[in-house]
């Protein structure tokens, strides 16, 4: 027999949690003549929605297809998984393979002939719990969005850290780089040009690599956060389970927030470079249009 078990966040009492449970599964497995310990499986600060990032529920699955397990024992359906489809999907994937799985707090062992009935209702109400604890989390977020404060991923944000409060400080030495790009660009050079000669000098990303891409630049280039606003709620979650997110194009209410945080590019420069850009894009426009009509002339010219 194997144990699985998994707690939400990583908060100090939901990790104590976790420990108690390793704890007593091993002494309940090992405690009982029938069971031999086949190893407990556990994820912390690991959402259950979906299976995708539990690297030990998924080691458990490849014991079990390897036969080194015969049967687990997990606290309850939503700590197994509180999306349905994916719970179904596992247990009888293993019950195929002639293993059961033994919810303790329901009582319920998917190979009795009743198990898979009773679990689907469960599970169904599992998803439900978790549909309403995302639209929770969702409407705490955009609270604080109407209270102006952000919410933003710095570890993807070049030139910024945050401090021991959760509040956006300046990276000097990423700083160095962004302020680069906004003066590259205002030199003349384009997105394409500024992402090779980064390449090229191994000018480090946020990540340490040196893979620039013109999409990098014309991000750096254009996010407001730079100049130390903030716009809010750019993009949203449709789908609580996947957790896919699109990008808001009016669908939930934005907020814009002035001076939310400390800027790398004075309000002037990063004025002057959204000025240069639609310059350049006009610019382009107009090239093309000037090389459409000449082609155009061409033609007629040869048909005369």
């Amino acid at each position: 027999m194997a144990a699985y078990y998994r707690v939400s966040t990583d908060q100090a009492e939901q990790l104590s949690s976790y420990e108690a449970q390793v704890t007593y599964y091993t002494n309940f497995i090992t405690g009982h003549p029938d069971y031999e310990m086949a190893g407990i499986y556990a994820d912390e600060g690991i959402s259950g929605t979906n299976t995708k990032k539990r690297g030990q529920f998924k080691r458990m699955i490849e014991d079990c297809k390897k036969g080194k397990i015969d049967m687990i024992i997990t606290k309850s359906i939503s700590r197994f998984a509180r999306n349905t489809l994916d719970c179904l999907n596992y247990v009888r994937q293993l019950k195929e393979l002639g293993i059961g799985i033994l919810f303790e707090k329901e009582n319920i062992n998917t190979l009795d002939s009743k198990g898979e009935v009773l679990l689907s209702i469960l599970s169904s109400l599992a998803q439900d719990e978790s549909r309403s604890i995302s639209e929770n989390s969702q409407w705490g977020i955009r609270r604080r969005f109407e209270q102006g404060k952000l919410h933003v991923n710095h570890t993807k944000f070049l030139g910024y850290d945050k401090d021991e409060d959760g509040n956006l400080v300046i990276n000097k030495e990423q700083a160095k780089v962004v302020k680069r790009i906004y003066q590259e660009y205002l030199n003349g050079h384009g997105f394409q040009r500024i992402a090779k000669m980064f390449k090229e000098q191994k000018v480090s990303k946020w990540n340490g690599s040196y893979n620039w891409y013109y999409s990098n630049i014309k991000q750096i280039l254009t996010n407001e956060k730079y100049k130390g606003d903030a716009l809010l709620q750019k993009t949203y979650t449709i789908d609580f389970l996947s957790k896919k997110r699109a990008v808001n194009d009016g669908d939930v209410p934005q907020y814009y927030v002035e001076n939310s945080h400390p800027a790398i590019i004075d309000k002037d420069t990063w004025e002057a470079v959204q000025q240069e850009m639609d310059r350049r894009r006009e610019f382009g426009k107009n090239t093309e249009l000037t090389r459409l009509i000449i082609r155009m002339i061409k033609i007629h010219s040869q048909d005369v």
